[in-house]
């Protein structure tokens, strides 16, 4: 166990749309310490997202995150001999963190030609409720209300 709690880090706003939550995004995306990249990724991803449904790139992708972070997920618990899958809930902060990692994950993986097409198709799905990482939450969730009935052995 360590001795004290770590200090917060808090991040600068992002150049563009001064917010921080993008610049969260954009260090989850960087890969090898390119930031400069990431930004260009994700600025090209917004504006392809902005061309095909003709809405504020930014408000789309706030759709596409608030549709993919989870309230609730299963953590390992071990009582007796056995280990149960209790559901609990999902701290604010950490449901933005899983939710953008799920995102990029899953564009990563996606078939199209560059990552900021890729990043833009994940994120367009994403917002209409679609697409890989919104079924991972919903697996997520899936595998909580499952296990419904150890949610006593909660910590």
């Amino acid at each position: 166990m360590r001795k004290a709690k770590p200090k917060k880090r808090y991040l600068l706003p992002d150049p563009k749309y001064r917010d921080v939550m993008v610049t969260k995004f954009v260090n989850n995306l960087m890969l090898q310490g390119k930031k400069s990249t990431a930004y260009d990724i994700f600025y090209g991803a917004l504006e392809i997202a902005e061309k095909r449904l003709s809405e504020s790139g930014l408000e789309i992708w706030r759709k596409a995150l608030n549709n993919v972070m989870p309230a609730v997920e299963v953590k390992s618990r071990r009582v007796g001999g056995a280990n149960f899958q209790v559901p609990t809930e999902v701290r604010p902060d950490r449901k933005i963190a899983l939710g953008m990692k799920w995102m990029i994950k899953y564009a990563r993986l996606r078939g199209e030609k560059t990552m900021r097409d890729r990043l833009a198709a994940e994120i367009i799905a994403a917002s209409k409720g679609e697409g890989a990482s919104v079924k991972k939450k919903d697996d997520t969730h899936r595998m909580a209300e499952a296990n419904k009935a150890f949610s006593h052995f909660r910590f």
